[in-house]
């Protein structure tokens, strides 16, 4: 569906909310909620929303990781495992 055709006034979402909440979730896609002319919110279904927060998560992920590269806060995987083994053993030593 063509953006402008998922434009609808806040009246029309009250008047329609059953047949929009249908649309939405069938065929995944988003309704764009006007008020006095103005884009106010975006229905949107909750499985797609969910897959956007998880893919957003993941950049900000990838983005500190580049941070931390670029500021060389890294280490190698056998310095890494090798701490970690490291305070493995003191445990059981305790």
């Amino acid at each position: 569906m063509p953006l402008q055709d998922a434009v609808k006034p806040i009246s029309y979402v009250k008047a329609h909310a059953a047949e929009l909440l249908r649309e939405v979730a069938e065929n995944r896609q988003i309704v764009i909620i006007t008020q006095n002319g103005e884009a106010k919110a975006v229905l949107q279904d909750i499985g797609e929303y969910e897959r956007i927060q998880e893919s957003l998560a993941l950049l900000k992920i990838l983005a500190l990781s580049r941070k931390d590269l670029e500021a060389g806060r890294v280490r190698t995987a056998a310095k890494a495992f090798g701490r970690i083994r490291d305070k493995i053993r003191r445990r059981r030593r305790s």
